[in-house]
């Protein structure tokens, strides 16, 4: 049909995901043990549920406003607050979406315009560039490979000048999906520095930030940037509530009154009973994520343990529960090739470096938001893997 070429052209720009290509292509492989979804084995605690359910039984079934019930919007302005230091204000900085994902659309397709650019550090998450490229901008990776996965002030001001004038916004995602890394409040003030002397967003993704692991708070870069910065965030790592679909949009007001069109005509509004939840979550659950993190720890250091004596080279990860790991000199570099033929011969699926863009190619990413009975058995599976594929 000729319809078939009236699709929007910016459409010709995206690819099924190398996640999903993969996942499809190990997915017939009978039992195969899976540390692929950036998604908590553990269930979302049962206090956040029972207020769900009273919403229900309540009939808390109609539309709220658009931007999220105010009481959810006071408990997100006030746990931010107390966890990270910003400062937004409930009536108009605060916007509830549903998930982090639909804020981050809600964002990219309010502030951009066909030929602009945007700056990413990478790998990265590979969810950004679909929704740049759909309104006719352009990813521009910042190559974090030879520093250990993290961004310096001196990469991102040489990039910055090397885009001009066409350079909108920059996307910074700490605790980082796929490499763990996160950033001291020393960092984030440099970085924080070189962002202040350009007209440009700065949309930080901070969906990980309950789950750091170097003894601090997550040091939020809207502290530092409070008219600049677009703070993303949600419940679905910090709560395990990843099938809740509920984040937010933390923002200048000057910016939410733009941000809330996109979001309105994407969604109208946020889930009302998982809002219900999610104010159970923030206030009585605020530290619900403690738990989880000494767990996530635990299973952190023994993947790293393992995988080192293997041969991986590994940047211990300071947040998040990836683990995004160098393949060794003498095995397959194609990391989809090594996963396929050790998901085949072995029945463990790990997600290819390459899924994470062009710097991500010869890693491998597993997530460690699985059981350690799961963890446990894909590391001995992996060193029956490594010891007889050696390359001579």
């Amino acid at each position: 049909m000729e319809l078939t070429k009236r699709f929007n052209k910016n459409l010709d720009k995206i690819e099924v995901s190398l996640i999903r290509q993969f996942d499809q292509s190990i997915s017939a492989i009978p039992g195969v043990l899976r540390l692929t979804l950036g998604e908590p084995d553990f269930t979302t605690p049962e206090h956040v549920k029972e207020a769900a359910k009273q919403a229900i039984d309540n009939d808390k079934s109609y539309y709220t406003g658009m931007s999220g019930l105010l009481e959810l919007r006071q408990a997100a302005s006030d746990f931010v607050k107390e966890k990270y230091r910003l400062s937004y204000h409930p009536d108009n900085e605060v916007l509830v979406t549903i998930g982090a994902t639909e804020a981050l659309s809600a964002t990219l397709t309010a502030i951009l315009e066909e030929g602009d650019t945007v700056l990413l550090p990478a790998p990265a998450y590979p969810g950004y560039e679909p929704i740049v490229n759909l309104v006719g901008a352009e990813i521009v990776e910042i190559d974090t490979t030879a520093n250990q996965f993290v961004l310096t002030p001196e990469m991102l001001e040489q990039a910055i000048l090397e885009q001009g004038d066409k350079l909108k916004a920059v996307i910074l995602n700490y605790p980082s999906n796929p490499t763990g890394v996160t950033y001291t409040r020393e960092q984030i003030a440099t970085l924080a520095d070189v962002l202040s002397r350009y007209d440009i967003f700065v949309i930080c993704d901070e969906v990980y930030s309950e789950l750091t692991y170097t003894g601090n708070n997550h040091v939020s870069l809207g502290e530092f940037l409070p008219n600049q910065a677009i703070i993303i965030n949600g419940l679905s790592k910090s709560h395990a509530m990843t099938g809740w679909r509920l984040g937010f949009i933390f923002a200048p007001a000057i910016f939410v009154a733009q941000l809330i069109k996109s979001h309105q005509y994407l969604v109208t509004a946020a889930n009302t009973m998982a809002q219900y939840a999610a104010i159970e979550a923030l206030t009585v659950g605020k530290n619900d994520a403690e738990p989880m993190k000494k767990e996530y720890i635990l299973r952190r250091d023994y993947i790293i343990e393992k995988m080192t004596e293997l041969g991986f080279d590994i940047i211990k990860p300071d947040g998040a529960f990836y683990i995004f790991a160098k393949i060794p000199v003498g095995y397959e570099q194609d990391s989809f090739a090594f996963l396929q033929d050790f998901a085949k011969e072995q029945a463990v699926a790990f997600i290819p470096g390459a899924a994470f863009g062009q710097y991500g190619e010869g890693y491998v990413r597993l997530s460690y938001a699985a059981s350690m009975d799961t963890i446990q058995e894909a590391m001995r599976r992996l060193k029956i893997y490594m010891e007889t594929h050696a390359k001579k």
